[in-house]
């Protein structure tokens, strides 16, 4: 990416964190603007957020998302208006890093105990 590009996505993902923090407060899963990549050409931003929730409260979570799209760009435009001509299309997709490493963290324990309780029998 392009100095321009890293820039305009920290923006939006800084305006977008605040627009979820404040503008439109939740209950139900934790949403986190993890990282957002723009195209090249400043036509598309690709929103990566994190959900920390129950599997269909975070499905029910995305499609809300991707419903108020428009809704949320509206909102996104009104505060940063000023430094762009055009604001990019929002594209959201969801990081599952979160959950990929608490299942690595399960596994590992699940190895560790399992040793321990080897070890233990072996004396």
């Amino acid at each position: 990416m392009s100095i321009r590009t890293d820039k305009v996505a920290s923006l939006l993902q800084k305006e977008l964190s605040a627009i979820f923090e404040k503008e439109l407060p939740r209950s139900g899963p934790l949403l986190t603007v993890v990282e957002v990549k723009v195209t090249a050409d400043l036509g598309i931003a690709r929103v990566y957020v994190s959900l920390i929730g129950s599997e269909k409260e975070r499905q029910e979570l995305m499609t809300n998302l991707q419903g108020e799209t428009k809704y949320i760009r509206k909102l996104l435009s009104s505060r940063i208006r000023h430094q762009f001509r055009r604001i990019p299309e929002i594209e959201f997709h969801e990081d599952e890093q979160y959950e990929k490493a608490r299942r690595i963290d399960q596994l590992l324990r699940q190895a560790l105990d399992g040793s321990k309780g080897e070890s233990g029998t072996e004396q």
